[in-house]
């Protein structure tokens, strides 16, 4: 029986973020040698910025009819996105509406999809940028209005859990944001933070609302605030604790 996998990401226009979810992709790839491997992405304007390019990456209606059209019976699909949430919700009802065409079709969680991989999450954080008296760890997820962000919160618990005295979850769009951070950075007298994308790659939201020189960047309001601030370009998809998470996820389903 032809088998699949199918890696699923909101994808990305800037060239070396790409190399974050390509890294995830290798080792999914890895733990399914046996299945032919493909990608899509879901974010309709990263796929037209790369079709511009010369560089077309598939939608997952697209790579699900294209599996469909040449005889394969079963797909593994293991979305890279972080959390439950719209997209995650719209990528299941895409892949719902394709159930009838296979043999079977199975999807994947997401990486923190639960407590057990909060804490490994956090454990790794801690471990990898965990900062010395004075300074502060800082992560900046992207944030929702969906009742997943909860897991943001749920992670600043799972960051002092393991350690992370100075370590701090933030948001882009969501909560906690910038005010409640500050607070808490101001409270504990840290002097110095260390920005982290809590992304997959450290795309568009990194380049300019973590790190970017204009005024409402977190890294200009830090340093508006009187703060020394650093900032790690590199998402989570560079570091291969979270690969073998990604890993761990896409061996629930094959």
């Amino acid at each position: 029986m032809k088998q699949a996998l199918l890696a699923v990401s909101f994808g990305t226009s800037v060239p070396r973020a790409r190399q974050d979810i390509e890294a995830v992709e290798r080792v999914l790839a890895a733990e399914a040698p046996e299945r032919a491997f493909c990608r899509a992405y879901t974010s309709p304007t990263i796929r037209r910025i790369l079709a511009e390019r010369g560089e077309p990456v598939s939608g997952l209606p697209e790579a699900l009819e294209a599996l469909a059209a040449a005889g394969v019976k079963d797909v593994a699909v293991q979305p890279t996105h972080l959390l439950y949430g719209f997209e995650y919700d719209k990528l299941k009802a895409d892949a719902a509406a394709f159930a009838g065409r296979f043999a079977r079709l199975a999807l994947g969680r997401p990486l923190a999809a639960d407590s057990e991989s909060l804490r490994a999450l956090a454990a790794c954080m801690v471990r990898r940028f965990g900062q010395p008296e004075g300074g502060a760890l800082v992560l900046l997820g992207h944030g929702t209005e969906h009742f997943a962000n909860m897991v943001y919160p749920a992670m600043q618990t799972a960051l002092r859990l393991a350690g992370g005295r100075r370590a701090y979850m933030g948001t882009v769009e969501g909560w906690p944001g910038f005010d409640e951070v500050l607070a808490q950075l101001k409270e504990d007298g840290c002097g110095q933070a260390l920005l982290v994308p809590f992304m997959l790659v450290a795309g568009d939201h990194a380049l300019n609302d973590m790190a970017g020189d204009g005024p409402k960047s977190w890294k200009s309001r830090l340093e508006a605030a009187g703060f020394g601030v650093r900032c790690r370009m590199r998402g989570l998809g560079a570091l291969p604790e979270v690969q073998a998470l990604y890993g761990a996820r896409l061996r629930e389903i094959v």
